[in-house]
Formats: structure tokens, C-alpha cells, sequence
């Protein structure tokens, strides 16, 4: 299929794709990557009629350590993340979800800021962002915004990002000693999306008592959201085989009734897997933390 007629723009800078993201409001779609938008184009389920091109905007893209975080420039391929060796040493579990991200053409033009923009409700990168705890900085032509994480995802293929606004820096703290993270998903065999996917970040104090713990789960419902009554089970005991089931089994109490029912899975197996996958996350997080 073809797309519907649009105007193609080209912006040199950030401010100067905000303000045209503020001009064609509603009518305006930013393309980096594309590998979200052009397909949901070609289906006719996006007809933008302004398409804002910024992959070529300098200072978008690049990882840099800030010391206490590391700041990754939202057009930052998946490629580029699975490669950094400053991630794969302070936060493998990126590395290791970018490498889990469709195919080889895929992670060389997909972007970690056009995955949290578009809030796919079966992508990778939200999850294990969410899971990090992330906070993201968006600019507009008057100034930025420091966006927490935990208040990005708002609903299906919506997010809180105002429609003037463009995502530039994804910020990650540095994680606590004896801390643990491992992303598990049950993929869909054609496209590598996640069916259900969980991340999982876990600390451990003395005696093997876990001190924090944030779960994040992806795939299940129409937003990623963070596994909190698993959390509170996981924080405060020491993480046996018994206990790690009891808090997976309840992974997907945030989702509720609303896990995803489609031609991949029915919600009743999304709700299976969504405890299968907590679990295997959680178990490895909790030894790489030991």
C-alpha cells in the first residue's frame, strides 16, 4: 500500500522542528527512523499531511556518560546502543533488549526516542526504560521539560509529550551496587515484537534481601506500565524461588482487564505469560544482582 499525500520538511534544528511541530499542530508527524510511523502511513492508519524529517538534525543522536546517568540522544539507532561499549558496561540490559529488536535493518535505522515517542504497546525499549527509571527531556521553541519516566505512557499510542513538543535526551541514572537487570520476552516470530515482554531491575542488600526492585512489563496491555504490587512483594524478602513466583504471579494485576486480545495471543495466555516471563526476568535480575 501506498500513503496518503503529505509535505515533506526537513528542519536544520530542534527548535526549528518545534515550531513547525506548533504551526501544522495536529496535521504534523516527526520522522526519524521511521520503522514505527511509515508502516501505520502505508496501512492509512496515519495520514499526516506535514512530515517533519529531523533524523538529520545535529546533536539528536550519540551517547554520553554525564557520571551519575548516562544521557542517549533520542535519535540514537537500536544499533548503536547494542554496540556502545559504555552501555553494554553500565547497562547491559539495553544492549541486550536493543539486540532483541526485529531485524539487523531494523536496529540499524530505528530510533530509542521514536519508540518512546510512538508508545507502541508491544515495543521493547518503553519497558525497559520505564523499568530503569528513566527521565526524558523534551524541547519546544520556548524551552524543555524534564519528563519522568513513570508519567510518559499515558494510553494506546499516546504519551504525555505535548504536540509542540520533541523528545531529545533519554537520561539514565546510574543504578545502585548489587543491582541486577534482565529483560525476558516471548516474541512474535515474524515481526520480534513482544507478545509479552518484562523488565526487571532488582538490588540486593545484606543477607540477600532485595532493597528495590522495579518490573516493568510491555506487550500485555495497551501501555507499558510498571509491575508495582510484584515490587512491593519482591522489596524487603530474601529472593527464594518461592517468592519470586508469588510476586510474578501478580505482574499483571496492573493491567487488569485490559491485557491485549488480538490474533497473536488471547488475553488469557497474555495474563499466563505476563507471570512466566516476571518470573524468568526477575530470577536472573536477582542473580546478576548477587
Amino acid at each position: 500500500m501506498v500513503t496518503s499525500d503529505f509535505e515533506y520538511l526537513a528542519p536544520s534544528t530542534v527548535a526549528e522542528a518545534s515550531r513547525l511541530l506548533s504551526k501544522y499542530r495536529g496535521e504534523a508527524k516527526l520522522l526519524a527512523g521511521g520503522h514505527s510511523l511509515i508502516p501505520l502511513m502505508k496501512l492509512r492508519l496515519a495520514e499526516p499531511k506535514y512530515l517533519i524529517d529531523i533524523s538529520q538534525v545535529k546533536g539528536l543522536s550519540g551517547i554520553k556518560d554525564e557520571r551519575s546517568a548516562i544521557a542517549i540522544g533520542a535519535a540514537t539507532t537500536y544499533a548503536e546502543i547494542e554496540s556502545s561499549a559504555l552501555i553494554r558496561r553500565r547497562f547491559p540490559i539495553l544492549a541486550e533488549a536493543a539486540g532483541q529488536i526485529a531485524d539487523l535493518q531494523v536496529r540499524n535505522r530505528g530510533t530509542i526516542g521514536g519508540s518512546l515517542a510512538h508508545a507502541d504497546p508491544a515495543g521493547d525499549m518503553p519497558a525497559v526504560v520505564l523499568a530503569l527509571g528513566a527521565e526524558l527531556v523534551a524541547l519546544t521553541a520556548r524551552g524543555t521539560r524534564t519528563i519522568s519516566v513513570d508519567r510518559l505512557n499515558v494510553d494506546l499510542l499516546t504519551t504525555s509529550l505535548r504536540p509542540s513538543e520533541v523528545l531529545t535526551t533519554i537520561r539514565i541514572p546510574n543504578l545502585p551496587a548489587r543491582t541486577g537487570a534482565a529483560y525476558k520476552k516471548f516474541e512474535n516470530k515474524a515481526s520480534h515484537y513482544a507478545v509479552v515482554g518484562v523488565a526487571a531491575v532488582v538490588t540486593m542488600g545484606a543477607g540477600g534481601v532485595c532493597t528495590g526492585a522495579r518490573i516493568a512489563v510491555t506487550g500485555a496491555g495497551p501501555k507499558p506500565v510498571r509491575a508495582k504490587r510484584t515490587e512491593r512483594i519482591l522489596i524487603g524478602k530474601e529472593l527464594t524461588p518461592s517468592v519470586i513466583r508469588r510476586a510474578a504471579s501478580r505482574a499483571g494485576a496492573e493491567i487488569g482487564d485490559r491485557f491485549n486480545d488480538d490474533i497473536h495471543a488471547s488475553s488469557e495466555y497474555r495474563a499466563h505469560l505476563t507471570a512466566v516471563m516476571a518470573e524468568r526476568a526477575i530470577t536472573e535480575a536477582a542473580a546478576r544482582a548477587k
